[in-house]
């Protein structure tokens, strides 16, 4: 038996009727071949990193499963999505896992999981900015080589300056 994991990327607005139906689907073809569902996993809602068919969130459902060898199900599987369930269903991946691996993963948590972001106060900032460490380019332990013309963001040495200053008005004739 060869163990597959499917990853499905489902429309955001997916219902739970919906999320039985692919699952009623997925075990009828894995049992046509003699295979049996090893999990089937609705992880839940993720901002996506690019819009995918206009969608800029989307429900991601695991599906991990044990098939004989040389059995068309995966080419099935792909086929049920792309036809029959191609408006739920905006992306597939499937692989194939090694027998010995455990099933133990780590995933983020979805949406639906993290809590509201907190909202500071313009004071909390403040702090926050204080407290970030940025050091104070105008204290004198540092050469004038660390500051900076924040104009030009050129370095200015003033030491240099001055020298070549009294170079010039010493003078040579």
């Amino acid at each position: 038996m060869l163990r597959y994991e499917g990853l499905l990327l489902t429309i955001p607005q997916i219902s739970q009727e919906e999320i039985a139906n692919i699952e009623s689907s997925v075990d009828k073809i894995i049992q046509s071949k003699q295979g049996s569902t090893v999990s089937f996993e609705k992880w839940g809602k993720y901002k996506l990193a690019y819009p995918v068919k206009k969608n800029e969130y989307g429900v991601y459902i695991l599906i991990r499963f044990d098939v004989p060898a040389g059995t068309s199900t995966i080419d099935d599987m792909k086929m049920l999505f792309e036809t029959k369930l191609n408006n739920i269903i905006m992306r597939t991946m499937f692989t194939r896992l090694d027998n010995e691996q455990t099933l133990a993963y780590q995933r983020p948590k979805s949406l639906e999981e993290t809590p509201a972001r907190e909202e500071f106060s313009p004071r909390d900032r403040d702090h926050r900015d204080r407290d970030r460490g940025d050091r104070d380019l105008n204290r004198e332990e540092f050469s004038p080589r660390d500051r900076r013309d924040r104009s030009n963001n050129f370095y200015v040495s003033n030491e240099k300056e001055e020298e070549e200053g009294k170079d010039e008005e010493q003078g040579e004739f």
